[in-house]
């Protein structure tokens, strides 16, 4: 494995607690050196000046739909779009086909992300047998197999049994495992295409309204409080549900909360058009929703930003509106959205970002290795990105295999020019790298 040397970026690294101008030495995988001047000796010096080094960015929620529709991607596909992206780390939700909900699904997607060596992949595990919410999945199995499970959901539906969901949650709470809720009460939701308003109306599509979020995510929460098992709550939306979240952080209880780059950017008035793209679970909401959750964000009711990356073939995306699958691809465009939007709008620093995209959702997940700090012996996964750099989305030149982007040919500020993962450079300007695998993290 060849030595690297980052001369002179700006590292960026909130669990180390550095803002500074520094080198960065990695040497058998592991960061060898922090500090100014550092001696290269046979090592490979990259030039990073004006560059941000941060720990690379950790996503907890992207669809990779391996096994069973690798037409819209593959493990490899979303693993080189996540590089592509600054991502050392995704967590891939069950619902493929099969549906992970047994050991052998996990272990298998662990293995495979493992063997291609290009960002680290932590299954997700169902919360309920075939995503069915009938029947609990084999979660004690799912938690203790060499994939080590850590995070389970049903994600795409809630799961509608309270009892259910009790009975998952007092489970969970017993292999120290995260209960993970889209959450929807789908006797509310069941029908809508779209955030239930002023737009929904004008274009005459049934809605869903932000009540079935919240009455989901208020339930499950009380829940958490009678359980004491960790709560997930996925892609918030409401201003409401944010309300919820911080009442539950004041109470104390162990709950976190993501929001993604579409839902802190985009409103239902992108819709207008009928735009497919656009149209996602759950719907894009109004400008006040947005507003309320940028500054859940900025406050830390709002834990992290994740991506929900969910490719869909061209052809089932290109049905008319009602017939269309929701979900956008997200892994490439996160940092450009979050850059332009947050962070140059004034909502968030630097370092808030990256906490935010790196050294929560590992927390979180707890990934050791991830998120920082980047110290002498820790595990060099590290991001290196142009804050400045602004670009023009094309994503016919995505490394996943779908196309379904709202940002299609808008220009995004902040761009990825190298990801390091386990001491390798696996993507630089634009390009993912071949090299052989190292499997570290089986």
């Amino acid at each position: 494995m060849a030595d690297i040397l980052l001369r002179g970026g700006r590292l960026v690294d909130p669990a180390g607690e550095a803002d500074a101008t520094c080198d960065v030495l990695i040497s058998g995988g592991r960061i060898e050196a922090v500090g100014t001047g550092l001696d290269p000796g046979r090592a490979e010096v990259i030039d990073v000046d004006g560059a941000i080094v941060a720990p690379g960015f950790v996503d907890t929620h992207v669809h990779l739909r391996e096994p069973g529709r690798e037409d819209e991607e593959t493990i490899a596909s979303g693993s080189a779009a996540a590089v592509l992206g600054g991502y050392t780390a995704i967590c891939a939700m069950p619902n493929t086909d099969p549906v992970c909900d047994n050991a052998a699904v996990a272990e298998k997607v662990a293995a495979t992300g493992s063997f291609l060596g290009l960002t680290q992949v932590i299954p997700a595990g169902s919360l309920t047998q075939g995503l069915q919410g009938k029947h609990l999945a084999a979660i004690g199995e799912m938690a203790t197999c060499n994939a080590r499970v850590r995070l389970f959901t049903d994600d795409g539906h809630g799961v509608q049994d309270a009892r259910l969901l009790r009975r998952a949650m007092e489970y969970l709470k017993g292999f120290g495992a995260i209960c993970a809720e889209h959450c929807d009460d789908e006797s509310l939701s069941e029908g809508g295409h779209m955030h239930e308003g002023e737009y929904s109306s004008r274009l005459g599509l049934r809605g869903q309204p932000a009540e079935a979020e919240e009455l989901a995510l208020a339930r499950d929460i009380v829940l958490a409080r009678l359980t004491g098992a960790r709560f997930h709550a996925l892609h918030v939306s409401t201003a409401r549900s944010v309300a919820i979240i911080r009442q539950a952080k004041a109470d104390g209880l162990p709950v976190t909360a993501e929001a993604t780059p579409h839902h802190l950017t985009l409103t239902d008035a992108c819709l207008v058009d009928y735009d497919t793209n656009f149209k996602v679970n759950p719907p894009l909401r109004s400008p006040h929703d947005v507003e309320v959750l940028r500054a859940g964000l900025a406050d830390g009711t709002i834990d992290n930003i994740a991506t929900d990356h969910a490719p869909h073939a061209a052809q089932e995306k290109e049905a008319e509106f009602e017939a269309a699958p929701p979900g956008l691809i997200g892994l490439e465009t996160a940092l450009g959205v979050i850059m332009g939007e947050l962070v140059e709008g004034g909502l968030l620093t630097l370092g808030d970002m990256v906490r935010r995209m790196s050294t929560t959702p590992a927390r979180i997940l707890g990934l050791e290795g991830q998120g920082g700090p980047v110290v002498p012996g820790a595990w060099a996964n590290l991001v290196v990105f142009d804050p400045g750099a602004r670009w023009t989305v094309d994503p016919g030149k995505f490394a996943s295999r779908c196309r379904n982007c709202p940002w299609a040919g808008k220009e995004l500020v902040g761009r990825v020019l190298l990801t390091v993962f386990q001491g390798r450079v696996v993507g630089r300007d634009g390009q993912v790298s071949t090299a052989a695998p190292l499997g570290a993290f089986a």
